[in-house]
């Protein structure tokens, strides 16, 4: 069941890399295109904290798996 929710964890972390790195206007053309994730600033602040978080969770899991 943990390492199933540490696949889930790595597609996510993955995702959420490939979203944050498609030009160097960040969100900007993201959020002109769709009103999603409300202003660009608060979409990369958001982006963020759950890229953090996924990277602690991985990292945490890692350490368990490793033990």
């Amino acid at each position: 069941m943990v390492k199933v929710l540490w696949l889930i964890l790595n597609l996510f972390l993955i995702l959420i890399i490939f979203v944050r790195v498609p030009n160097n206007n960040g969100l900007s053309s993201f959020d002109t295109k769709n009103n999603l994730l409300g202003s660009a600033n608060s979409a990369e602040k958001t982006l963020d904290k759950l890229t953090w978080s996924l990277i602690l969770g991985y990292f945490i899991l890692a350490v368990k798996f490793n033990f």
